[in-house]
């Protein structure tokens, strides 16, 4: 910009203002003050158009230094939990999860919230986070479910100190329990999925044979449709996995008969499954399960147990845990790690193979010889000592 032939100066002991006139006569607000570095600064005030409002923006430019230079927080309200909670799930989670993702954080905050309530963000301390972890824990709620919340928490408030809501050292240490030794994962033995299928009814049998020869998740079974059913290819499409990434699951001969005696009976109908009242896809199986896991005699079992069941299946057998975790839909092969416990009958087996017939008789008389070389020793060494003496 062109300076003009004059110039007006007001100081104000904390700054200056001034104007200048540019070569096409409109005349500028300026501003004239010291940075928070020391390092003086001139701007110009594009929207000032008189004294009084250059004035003010001098002093909010100064304050703005001044706030930061010895941090000062201004007149900007502390956030409660609750407040930013909700912000969080608005302005993050809506906006970067899958829709049953941020409804999983919707469901976790209401708990969080109830017990963080008003206090203010900056206000929560680690020790406060091992007291929500032990108040989770005597309601009975369960390690993982706990660690789930405190991962929304961590990621909260690292949010807060990103927007400015909040100063990074003030951000808690945040502990997660350990889960992969406390996993209580129930696996159908071969006898008791005999008995399980026998006793399901005829709606709910394809529905838990389809989980325990895909691995599928209950949810992504009941909302499945025909579409997505390719049997001349044998495969299945899922469009919306937990992780929002559309997954492809392929058909074995067992799961192909199924779909195919199945397809002949719904077939006029989208849903693989619909409910038989409304037509739209079942909710839940859960009273039918339980009540074939009761004429079965099995004890302890879930739905998700299905699935956990198909993994260790696939990973006794030898499959690659890179190929379980494609098949699993799992964002991480650490995830797909679980279920590597199974693999422990195998390396029984294994070390078993040198305790065999032949084996055993070599390792006999192998101590035999080494139990008479110890015994000849032990008598020379007597012998030699004795001549001594």
């Amino acid at each position: 910009m062109a300076k003009a032939k004059f110039k007006t100066r007001l100081n104000l002991g904390y700054g200056a203002i001034y104007q200048r006139k540019t070569k096409q006569g409109k005349i500028r607000w300026y501003l004239d003050y010291n940075g928070a570095d020391g390092k003086r600064v001139q701007k110009v005030v594009g929207n000032a158009q008189t004294k009084e409002e250059a004035v003010i923006a001098l002093q909010t430019d100064v304050f703005k230094a001044f706030s930061k230079e010895f941090n000062v927080k201004g007149q900007q309200k502390r956030p409660t939990f609750v407040d930013f909670a909700d912000q969080y799930l608005d302005d993050y989670a809506k906006v970067n999860k899958a829709t049953r993702s941020w409804k999983s954080d919707e469901y976790y905050l209401r708990a969080m919230k109830a017990y963080f309530g008003e206090s203010c963000l900056d206000e929560i301390t680690s020790q406060d986070v091992e007291r929500y972890k032990a108040f989770r824990l005597s309601q009975g709620v369960r390690k993982s479910t706990v660690n789930r919340c405190l991962s929304i928490l961590r990621k909260m408030l690292n949010l807060g100190a990103e927007w400015g809501r909040l100063e990074k050292g003030r951000i808690p240490k945040i502990r997660l329990y350990p889960e992969k030794d406390n996993l209580q994962e129930r696996i159908l033995a071969p006898d008791e999925e005999e008995r399980l299928i026998k006793e399901c009814s005829s709606e709910l049998r394809p529905i838990v044979l389809m989980a325990l020869n895909t691995g599928m998740r209950l949810g992504e079974i009941l909302s499945q449709q025909w579409v997505n059913v390719d049997l001349e290819n044998h495969a299945i499409r899922i469009p919306k996995t937990k992780s929002g990434r559309i997954r492809i699951v392929n058909i074995n001969a067992i799961l192909s008969s199924v779909l195919q005696t199945l397809k002949s009976t719904n077939g006029s109908s989208p849903l693989l499954f619909p409910n038989p009242k409304t037509g739209l896809a079942l909710k839940s199986v859960r009273t039918a399960f339980k009540a074939a896991c009761r004429r079965a005699e099995i004890k302890g079992l879930r739905f998700h147990d299905l699935r956990h069941t198909f993994a260790s299946r696939l990973v006794r057998m030898g499959v690659d845990l890179i190929t379980v975790k494609e098949i699993l839909g799992h964002s991480s092969v650490t995830t797909t790690e679980r279920y590597t416990h199974t693999l422990q009958e195998q390396k029984q087996r294994a070390v078993d193979l040198l305790a065999g017939a032949e084996s055993g008789k070599n390792a006999a008389s192998l101590l035999h010889i080494c139990d008479t070389e110890r015994r000849v020793k032990k008598a020379g060494s007597l012998s030699h000592s004795n001549q001594i003496n």
